[in-house]
C-alpha cells in the first residue's frame, strides 16, 4: 500500500540537526511499522465473520450463480461474470474469492484516503475498525454475494473521474476494471453507476473544472466495458449474446406486492381470459418473494420459461394504465427502501437453493459447508443490528448533510463532490431496488457502509486540521 508521504512540520532550531534526522527516522520507522501492521490487520477485520463461521457465508442468491458455469444457460438476475469469478474460486473453497474481495476494499479505502492526503496507516487502521464493528462492511466482504462490489465500485468510479490525477496509470487501470466488474455482477449496480455518470455530464459545466470531460469520459466507458464483458460471458456460457434475463419478471413481482398485479387482473380476466393467472386472481401471495420463490402458482405454471411473457406483458401495460400508481409505488417504495438497512438479511435463513447447487455441482465442498456455522444457525444479527441500523441511518443523513453545507459554503470541493456522489448513489440505489424488486434490507445496507465512509472523512478533515485537510481544496 502507497500511503503517500508523511506531512511532518519541523522547527528548525539553530542546533541538533542530528537529533532531529533522528526524530524523522524514527517518524518513518514507525510509519512503515504501521503500514504492515494496517495490511494484515485490516483485512483479517474484514474477513472476520467467515473466519468466524469456518467458510465463506452463503445467500439464497448464491446458488444462482455457482451454477451458471454447470448449466450453461441464462436464468433472471444470476450475472454469468459473477458466476465465473465464483467459479475461479471454487478449488479453494472460495477462500480466493474473499481475499479478493478483502484486498480489494483495503485498496478502495486507502486509496481514498490517499486522493485526499489523509491517508497515515493508523488514521486507515481506526477508519476500518468502525467501518468493521458498526456497519455491514465485514459482512459483506465475507459474503459471496455481489453486494460488496455495489458500494465499492461507486468509490472507485469517483476516484477515477474526480480525482484521477492523483493515481498512477496502473490504478487508474485497475479502478476502470473493477467499475467494470461491477457493473457487469449486477443491472442494479450499472443502473446506480450509469445514474452518477449522467449526473456527472449534467453538473460538469457547473463544475468549475472540477469534474473534467476526460474523467468522465472514462467513467462512462467502464460501463460500456462492463456491458460488454456482460455479454460476452453470456455468450460464451449459453451462445447467445443476450442480457441477463428477468427484469420483466423481478418488476413483475414488485406490482403483485403493490397490489397493482390484482387490479390488473381483477379488470381485465373477464375480456381477456387467456391470461393464465386469471384463474389464480384471488389466490396471489401477498409479497413477491413469496410468489417467485416461494410454493405458488409461479412455480404450477412453468416459473420465468412458462409465465415470462404473461409477466412482461402485464408490467407494460400496467404502467401505460396506472401511471399515477406506479409513481405513488415507486416513491413509497424508494422512502421504505432508505430506512432498510439491517445488516444480515438472506443469510440467517434456509437457503436450500444453494445448499441444493452445492450438494450437486461441487459435492467436495458439502462437509466444509454443512459444518460451518451459518448453517448451524447459530448465526444471529439482531444486537449487531441494534448497533448497525442507527449508524446506517444517521451516517446517509450526515452525508447529505456535508454535501448540502458544501455546496452553501464551498461549492464542488473535493469532499463535497465525495459526499454528492455517495448521497445519489444512496438515493438512486433506493429508487432502482425499490421500483424494480421492491424494498430489503440487504439492497440498502450493501450501500450504507459508503456514507459512513463520507462521514468519517469529514471528521478526519473536521478534527485532525489543516494535517487532515491538505489537497482536498486543490483542483
Amino acid at each position: 500500500m502507497n500511503f503517500g508521504p508523511r506531512p511532518f512540520r519541523a522547527s528548525w532550531p539553530k542546533l541538533g540537526g542530528n537529533h532531529i534526522n533522528t526524530q524523522i527516522l524514527r517518524a518513518r520507522t514507525a510509519d512503515s511499522r504501521l503500514v504492515w501492521i494496517a495490511a494484515i490487520a485490516i483485512p483479517l477485520m474484514l474477513l472476520a465473520p467467515a473466519l468466524w463461521n469456518g467458510y465463506p457465508l452463503l445467500q439464497w442468491d448464491t446458488g444462482g450463480y455457482l451454477a451458471r458455469w454447470y448449466e450453461g444457460y441464462l436464468v433472471p438476475s444470476r450475472s454469468t461474470v459473477f458466476g465465473l469469478y465464483l467459479h475461479f474460486g471454487e478449488d479453494s473453497a472460495f477462500w480466493i474469492n474473499l481475499g479478493i474481495q478483502a484486498l480489494a476494499t483495503l485498496w478502495i479505502l486507502q486509496l481514498t484516503l490517499r486522493a485526499f492526503e489523509i491517508a497515515q496507516p493508523l488514521r486507515l487502521l481506526a477508519m476500518s475498525l468502525v467501518l468493521a464493528l458498526a456497519t455491514a462492511l465485514p459482512w459483506l466482504v465475507s459474503t459471496l454475494l455481489t453486494d460488496l462490489y455495489a458500494g465499492l465500485s461507486v468509490l472507485s468510479l469517483f476516484i477515477l473521474v474526480a480525482l484521477g490525477e492523483r493515481t498512477s496509470t496502473i490504478e487508474k487501470c485497475s479502478l476502470f476494471a473493477l467499475t467494470a466488474f461491477a457493473a457487469a455482477s449486477h443491472s442494479a449496480t450499472l443502473a446506480v453507476l450509469l445514474g452518477l455518470c449522467c449526473v456527472g455530464w449534467l453538473m460538469r459545466p457547473f463544475s468549475r473544472g472540477r469534474i473534467t470531460v476526460s474523467g468522465l469520459m472514462k467513467g462512462s466507458l467502464t460501463l460500456v466495458a462492463g456491458a460488454a464483458m456482460l455479454l460476452a460471458a453470456n455468450f460464451a456460457l449459453s451462445g447467445k449474446v443476450a442480457w441477463t434475463p428477468g427484469g420483466y419478471g423481478v418488476a413483475f413481482g414488485r406490482m403483485l406486492q403493490d397490489g397493482i398485479v390484482a387490479r390488473y387482473l381483477k379488470e381485465h380476466c373477464p375480456q381477456q381470459q387467456q391470461l393464465k393467472l386469471c384463474p389464480y386472481r384471488d389466490q396471489l401471495p401477498a409479497t413477491a418473494d413469496q410468489f417467485l420463490w416461494g410454493n405458488s402458482m409461479f412455480n404450477t405454471l412453468g416459473r420465468f420459461k412458462g409465465l415470462g411473457d404473461e409477466m412482461s406483458f402485464i408490467v407494460l401495460r400496467s404502467l401505460a394504465e396506472y401511471p399515477a400508481r406506479q409513481i405513488e409505488a415507486a416513491i413509497t417504495g424508494t422512502a421504505r427502501q432508505l430506512v432498510h438497512v439491517a445488516t444480515g438479511e438472506g443469510t440467517n435463513e434456509w437457503i436450500g437453493h444453494t445448499y441444493g447447487i452445492i450438494e450437486r455441482y461441487i459435492p467436495t465442498q458439502v462437509k466444509a459447508m454443512r459444518a460451518a456455522n451459518q448453517q448451524r444457525w447459530r448465526l444471529n444479527f439482531a444486537a449487531i443490528n441494534r448497533l448497525h441500523v442507527p449508524v446506517a441511518l444517521v451516517s446517509m443523513l450526515l452525508a447529505a448533510i456535508v454535501f448540502g453545507r458544501g455546496l452553501w459554503r464551498r461549492p464542488f470541493d473535493d469532499l463535497t463532490l465525495l459526499a454528492g456522489t455517495v448521497t445519489l448513489a444512496v438515493l438512486g440505489n433506493a429508487f432502482i431496488c425499490a421500483v424494480i424488486s421492491g424494498p430489503h434490507d440487504r439492497y440498502g445496507a450493501r450501500m450504507a457502509w459508503v456514507a459512513t465512509f463520507v462521514v468519517l472523512i469529514a471528521a478526519a478533515r473536521q478534527f485532525f486540521g489543516e494535517d487532515a485537510r491538505e489537497g482536498l481544496a486543490s483542483p
